[in-house]
């Protein structure tokens, strides 16, 4: 099992920052990428970014040129810098990590963007 700690979510104005933090921890070697995903009211779960174990990047369209992926391997985390912040962007935020077909999600953490 693997699990997934996230941190960092709350209220800031558009054209803010905020930055998503996510500790994995248990039987991590199993994983070969980390990412995060978001799911706004009444809306389905989508893929906000992902990087793999060899540091590979992949962004929604949407974030593209205002989010940032990052991991740090030694710590076991990954982050998610948020700039230019939009209402949005307005979401519950969860950390993915997984391999093939499995996956393990984080509790959530909620973004909230004002206009």
């Amino acid at each position: 099992q693997v699990q997934l700690v996230e941190s960092g979510g709350g209220l800031v104005q558009a054209g803010g920052s905020l930055r998503l933090s996510c500790v994995a921890s248990g039987i991590i070697f199993i994983i070969d990428r980390m990412g995060w995903y978001r799911q706004a009211p009444g809306k389905q779960r989508e893929l906000v970014a992902t990087i793999t174990m060899g540091g590979r990047t992949n962004y929604a369209d949407s974030v593209k040129g205002r989010f940032t992926i990052s991991r740090d391997s030694a710590k076991n985390t990954v982050d998610l810098q948020m700039n230019s912040l939009k209402p949005e962007d307005t979401a519950v935020y969860y950390c993915n990590a997984g391999r093939g077909d499995y996956n393990y999600w984080g509790q959530g953490t909620q973004v909230t963007v004002s206009s």
